[in-house]
């Protein structure tokens, strides 16, 4: 079964979740959201999928940085504009979309 991750080359996160997919004998491939990704074609699938609550990264730097009005826009452009406001890593397996890495993520993926 192969997977598409994509993440940060320097996510703590994304990197527990590659070492432990592969660990699981897993094919990952690893997909920059800075540097690789099609955004402008991923992030209304994902949005689509998960809905903003899920992946919009409340907690980020970035979101303490923007203006109440950017908050309280429309997320797509703003996911675009700035990447690391994607919470991650989202997880493309077979038609499936889960963002992050908790226990619910791992015990569907492991």
């Amino acid at each position: 079964m192969s997977l598409t991750l994509y993440g940060l080359k320097n996510c703590d996160t994304c990197k527990k979740a590659i070492k432990a997919l592969t660990a699981d004998g897993q094919d990952v491939e690893f997909v920059d959201i800075r540097a690789d990704a099609d955004l402008a074609e991923k992030v209304p699938e994902w949005l689509a999928a998960t809905g903003a609550d899920i992946l919009v990264n409340r907690r980020s730097t970035t979101w303490r940085s923007l203006s109440e009005a950017e908050r309280e826009s429309d997320p797509a452009p703003l996911l675009k504009a700035h990447p690391t406001l994607i919470k991650r890593p989202v997880i493309e397996n077979e038609g499936e979309i889960l963002v992050g890495w908790s226990k619910a993520q791992q015990a569907a993926l492991l």
